[in-house]
């Protein structure tokens, strides 16, 4: 069994479902520490996080991932126990091998080797862990980066090791990731019985006009390699379960995910005049779950698209797709940042799993990253 196969191993049979880290980064502290890298743990609320960092000064290279797993689901609907890693048929199964305890045992693996060939290398390389990716993202790699802000601690590119790669390892890669803003909208109306609708005002036929009008809106047309602004209703609900009864309240769940033509409260801005245009009695909680981040053509991009095309053969995809990463949390504090990692076909689904040929060659591309962009 190769070096980072085992560690991926001994990493999965931890069920550090978020927030739980499960003893993820002690492990992975007491291995770095052993190759000469200064290690602290940054404990916020239930959430750990890891900062392990070697050499001084610039330019400074981030490796960016997350120690904890989504909920693996009902147990008898997996082929093997998803904290119990088992290899078949050419796969690495259990939670979390593919998101993303495979690239976080590559992260380390290659950092390993990095250092031993090259320990008086220029610049500082550094790895930054947390176990609330999966979760709110509120006491992880967000509280992280206000201590680092603080600290006047210089980034100048970070690799996030998500989970990236299409059908083979590095036909993608990911230069940007669209924001994500969150609503929790609660339209106030008056219960009464639906023979006497004069007695009542119905909250749900008052939001729906403005709901449609909110969902139907062509936000923008996009922003370079970004897709168009898109609202989402995720759920309604309202009433007490007869049909009889005219609700008094009505609540709305969406979610907006958008590009680099906005900011949030830009957004929240836009929406509310629409709520207040249709005179609804509303109440609206937002949550902003990251801004969109983008980097530009520049060494990081270069480098990255050198090597992810010696590893699949062509030059990669590069793409803004996909959700939100811990990245969004990284590019504030002025870092070029992109996302490399193994397929992600299999991501939070049960079996999930990943490629032990990939996985044995996620270190090397790893370290060849931290070479090329360190060492010149």
């Amino acid at each position: 069994m190769s070096e980072v196969v085992a560690l991926a191993q001994d990493l999965i049979a931890r069920p550090s479902v978020t927030p739980e880290d499960a003893g993820c980064q002690a492990l992975i502290a007491q291995r770095l520490q052993a190759a000469g890298f200064a290690v602290e743990h940054l404990r916020f609320g239930a959430v750990d996080n890891l900062w392990a960092s070697h050499g001084r000064g610039g330019p400074v290279l981030l490796l960016l991932g997350h120690t904890d797993v989504v909920p693996p689901g009902p147990r008898a609907a997996w082929a093997s126990d998803p904290f119990v890693p088992e290899v078949r048929d050419g796969r690495l199964y259990g939670r979390g091998a593919a998101d993303m305890k495979g690239s976080v045992a590559a992260f380390v693996v290659a950092l390993e080797r990095f250092v031993a060939a090259h320990p008086a290398h220029p610049g500082t390389v550094a790895l930054l862990l947390t176990s609330d990716e999966e979760g709110e993202a509120i006491d992880g790699v967000r509280k992280v980066a206000q201590v680092l802000r603080e600290r006047g601690q210089r980034i100048d590119w970070c690799i996030t090791g998500e989970p990236s790669s299409k059908q083979m390892l590095g036909d993608l890669l990911r230069v940007g990731r669209r924001g994500t803003l969150s609503a929790t909208l609660t339209v106030r109306g008056i219960q009464g019985h639906v023979a006497y609708p004069e007695k009542a005002r119905n909250p749900i036929h008052q939001a729906l006009p403005a709901l449609a009008e909110l969902a139907a809106r062509r936000w923008d047309d996009g922003y370079e390699s970004f897709p168009p602004t898109s609202l989402q209703i995720s759920n309604v609900h309202a009433g007490t379960g007869a049909n009889n009864v005219i609700p008094g309240e009505l609540a709305v769940l969406f979610n907006l995910r958008y590009n680099p033509h906005w900011r949030a409260e830009q957004l929240e801005a836009e929406c509310e005049a629409v709520l207040r245009a249709h005179g609804l009695d509303y109440a609206l909680h937002w949550h902003r779950g990251g801004e969109p981040f983008y980097t530009p053509e520049g060494r990081l991009r270069a480098v990255a698209r050198a090597v992810l095309a010696g590893f699949a053969g062509h030059p990669p995809e590069e793409s803004t797709g996909g959700g939100t990463s811990d990245a969004r949390f990284i590019a504030p504090l002025g870092a070029q940042c992109v996302e490399i990692g193994p397929v992600n076909a299999s991501i939070h689904q049960v079996d999930e799993h990943v490629r032990v040929a990939d996985l044995e060659r996620l270190p090397a591309l790893y370290a060849t990253l931290v070479e090329r962009l360190l060492l010149g």
